[in-house]
């Protein structure tokens, strides 16, 4: 079994920027202690594919945060361009349908075997950090969000995909429902007395450590700060303690 990554390889830090050069940068100055990054929707639209190109030059692993949702040919297609951009992941929307995840799935695989390419692993993105229960409401989503959040890891699980992106107030049942295999990436983190922005289910890095994520996006706290390197650090430290906490910690019966 190979060893599980450490907090710097966890980590992922949102390249939220109008162009490549605010994202080269920001990722200069955290290189060498974070590994990974992800590219969303601003700098993607911005620059493209030279957006990933600059990070994986720079020796980051790439997160492409587009959030397919369409028909299931389109997002088959999206996909196998993605790994063909070499992305380390990349996600998609589970309540754009079963049958969308699993023909991504199977398309990406083929394309991969046949060229030789590396697989990304395919996330399923579930109820968006800013959304809270009325907001499912008004779209016509009824229960809590948690409940929406977990039936759609059960589908994504079913599709075989490798894995969720989540608030980390729902990471806990997701991991329980789940298993160990299943990758659970966190968006909505928020080191102790930062400012919660736009995002409404927020955890800090530590107790989504402790929750059992797998990956962290943190996006601005780091990239806004005076010091982005010494919040990386302080993010870090955070998920180490929350590490060492779980660890320690009896099994459950």
């Amino acid at each position: 079994m190979p060893p599980s990554p450490s907090p710097a390889e966890r980590v992922l830090v949102a390249l939220d920027v109008p162009g490549l050069d605010e994202a080269d940068a920001l990722l200069g100055r955290v290189a060498g202690v974070l590994s990974g990054c992800k590219i969303g929707s601003q700098l993607f639209t911005a620059a493209g594919p030279a957006a990933i190109e600059l990070a994986r030059k720079r020796g980051f692993r790439v997160f492409l945060d587009l959030k397919f949702h369409d028909i299931p040919t389109t997002v088959a297609k999206a996909g196998v361009e993605a790994a063909r951009l070499g992305v380390r992941f990349f996600d998609l929307h589970a309540s754009g349908s079963l049958q969308m995840m699993t023909r991504t799935r199977a398309e990406v695989a083929r394309v991969c075997r046949r060229e030789g390419l590396r697989r990304p692993r395919i996330l399923a993105v579930t109820v968006l950090t800013s959304l809270a229960r009325r907001d499912l409401r008004l779209v016509g989503v009824d229960g809590d969000v948690e409940h929406q959040v977990v039936r759609l890891a059960r589908l994504a699980r079913r599709a075989e995909m490798d894995g969720v992106v989540a608030s980390p107030l729902e990471i806990a049942r997701i991991r329980r429902q789940a298993g160990p295999g299943f990758v659970i990436v966190t968006p909505g983190i928020r080191p102790p007395a930062a400012a919660l922005d736009d995002q409404k289910r927020v955890l800090t890095p530590g107790e989504a450590m402790r929750a059992g994520a797998d990956y962290l996006v943190v996006g601005r706290p780091i990239r806004d700060a005076p010091e982005p390197l010494a919040v990386a650090r302080e993010v870090l430290a955070d998920m180490a303690r929350g590490l060492l906490t779980s660890r320690a910690r009896p099994a459950s019966p």
